[in-house]
């Protein structure tokens, strides 16, 4: 039986997006996937909007906090998906990068953080059908 996969959120500050991302992901695929986020410059604690945001999908993030990115998180991840987190990401051959693009949740209210929300769960889903089809881990362009 293959190991199973590794996933590494990464934004900013670790406080919205990639906490969003891998709420979504332990949720959905519960413990098929391991599931990590980290931030370039964390912040000090998870963004109260999108906090309140996923608790509306019955998602308590309560017991996270923002972590700081580490080499050691990237290179034993299979897939590491980037958030805005520029050049900060260590590049490691054999690991999968991906890039979503999203809008950053900071400073909106609810009514705004809510279609970002929307977004990431889409995006996570299919990132689960992806690797449920196994498909290649391999290294994917930003």
């Amino acid at each position: 039986m293959p190991p199973k996969p590794s996933v590494l959120f990464i934004c900013i500050h670790n406080a919205g997006r990639s906490q969003m991302a891998a709420a979504y992901l332990a949720h959905l695929a519960g413990p098929t996937i391991e599931v990590r986020s980290a931030g370039s410059a964390p912040a000090d604690s998870i963004n109260p909007t999108v906090f309140e945001a996923m608790l509306e999908e019955g998602i308590d993030l309560s017991d996270q906090k923002p972590k700081i990115l580490t080499q050691h998180a990237v290179q034993t991840s299979n897939v590491v998906i980037t958030m805005g987190c520029g050049d900060a990401c260590p590049f490691f051959p054999g690991t999968r990068y991906l890039d979503w693009r999203l809008q950053d949740p900071a400073g909106n209210g609810l009514e705004d953080v809510r279609p970002i929300r929307d977004e990431i769960r889409r995006r996570v889903e299919g990132l689960i059908g992806e690797l449920g089809r196994g498909c290649s881990l391999e290294v994917d362009g930003v």
